[in-house]
């Protein structure tokens, strides 16, 4: 064996999972067909859960640090901080609960980092073009400048993308719908006069700061290759009526709303994660966080796998938690391209949808939407809030009176077991599975390693059942 699993795939979502397994004690390899990361920057900020996540592995510092400067770009391309459903900004962001405004390039950076320095392989200029499966492994063929070479490993995970290898040669089934619109976009220097930005008969055309963009109808075949001046200038001809000018264009890109999720994420030995295992419009700003919470649902679990220390039907909880959550977003990116489509009927229902939005409760709604803090798994066995939903970070008082930050007990990627006073014993089943801190400010709480509430009570009975479902039966 050439890892204990195969990563395909070297963007926010593969390092990240990497990083996981790494923490969980499994030995990944990263696979990547670009020689060189891109600098590419198709996604401007990570949300709530994303944040809050690195912020657990010790990524808040560098976080912070690039925070202010997106902000900044937001405010020159799209004249505000608040967030938006269908291009209607108006959505107060959560103080208490940020995401955070840092470009792609930025972030693989950082994952970049954090992944070597775990000890992460990551093989750059490897383009993955075979794969085979028996009951034991999984074998990938890639492409390199030295030839092909074959890679062999216990499980294969393709983050690899919407037009993802993996998934295809797996034979994963991807249903879902068309594309409504297409859009094309990029930074563009014109030369005079430039039509005013927004919603018009045909199509609306986007413009801020330096960053131009045209939304139409889909129509025919979907267009291939690069953006050109050119392209963008006719597109915003056609649906603005006025000629321009474009000197310069640069960072360009197209995109549609087409909207699709894998039939399941787990088939056999082969696994999917981020837009390999889902794509949906851009709107919103969902897809990253989305991917990357994939990651880490699925990294210690499928490390624990690999340890031994949990059988394999550990597995099946990854699609069945993630798949809604795909499914969920999926469902919101089809309302906002419906809210965004051309025409006098769909600007009468933005109008009624941006007064709800002056509704406090109605605004608190759509940020919470995009943002999936209200997200609840269903769980093997029976349980009330908040298990099933993603702890926020708190503050944790120990017994002599010193305070700490719940992310800064998580950075090994364990589970944690917060004991009371009053439930001090419950220590003993923890022992060897999970770390265990004792506070005085909070309920007993079981956290799995992604942060999810696995138990709350104060008797034994129910944490051991919740402990041997996430953590394996108890040591001997």
């Amino acid at each position: 064996m050439d890892a204990d699993v195969i990563v395909v795939g070297a963007g926010p979502v593969g390092l990240l999972l990497a990083a996981e397994l790494r923490l969980g004690g499994a030995r990944p390899v990263v696979v990547e067909q670009l020689d060189k990361p891109t600098e590419e920057t198709k996604a401007r900020g990570i949300g709530t859960l994303a944040t809050e996540a690195l912020w657990r592995r010790g990524l808040g510092p560098g976080l912070d640090e690039v925070h202010a400067g997106g902000a900044r770009d937001l405010v020159r391309d799209h004249g505000s901080t608040r967030g938006h459903f269908a291009n209607i900004h108006k959505l107060v962001p959560d103080q208490r609960r940020p995401g955070t405004l840092i470009w792609q390039p930025e972030l693989e950076r950082l994952l970049v980092a954090h992944a070597e320095a775990l000890g992460v392989s990551i093989l750059r200029g490897h383009e993955v073009v075979g794969l085979e499966s028996d009951l034991d492994a999984v074998t990938v063929v890639v492409t390199t400048s030295r030839g092909r070479q074959r890679l062999r490993a216990p499980y294969l995970v393709g983050c690899d993308g919407g037009r993802s290898t993996v998934r295809k040669l797996a034979g994963f089934g991807f249903p879902g719908t068309p594309a409504l619109q297409r859009s094309i976009a990029g930074r563009a220097r014109f030369v005079g006069d430039v039509p005013a930005g927004g919603r018009y008969q045909a199509g609306t055309f986007m413009y801020g700061g330096s960053m131009a963009g045209v939304s139409e109808l889909a129509v025919g075949d979907e267009p291939a290759g690069p953006v050109t001046a050119a392209e963008l200038a006719g597109a915003i001809r056609r649906v603005t009526g006025g000629d321009v000018v474009i000197d310069e264009l640069y960072d360009g890109r197209r995109f549609s709303d087409h909207a699709r999720q894998a039939d399941t994420y787990c088939r056999d030995r082969v696994l999917l994660a981020g837009d390999a295992a889902h794509v949906h419009s851009p709107s919103g700003g969902q897809g990253l966080n989305l991917g990357l919470m994939d990651a880490m649902n699925l990294g210690w679990k499928l490390a624990a796998v690999v340890r031994g220390d949990a059988p394999g039907a550990l597995l099946d909880t990854y699609t069945r938690e993630r798949h809604p959550a795909g499914e969920a977003v999926l469902r919101n990116t089809r309302a906002q391209s419906a809210l965004l489509a051309p025409g006098s009927h769909v600007d009468a229902l933005r109008e009624i949808v941006a007064e709800l939005m002056d509704i406090p409760a109605a605004n608190q709604y759509f940020t919470e939407l995009l943002s999936a803090v209200n997200l609840r798994y269903d769980f093997p066995y029976p349980a009330q809030d908040p298990v099933g939903r993603h702890c926020p970070d708190f503050e944790l008082v120990a017994d002599n009176g010193t305070t700490s930050r719940l992310h800064e007990h998580m950075r090994s990627g364990r589970g944690l077991l917060l004991i009371t006073p009053h439930t001090r014993e419950l220590a003993q089943y923890a022992t060897g599975r999970v770390d265990v801190v004792p506070v005085t400010n909070s309920e007993p709480l079981l956290l799995r390693p992604d942060a999810v509430a696995a138990w709350t009570s104060d008797d034994h009975e129910s944490l051991s059942v919740a402990l041997d479902t996430w953590f394996g039966h108890r040591p001997h």
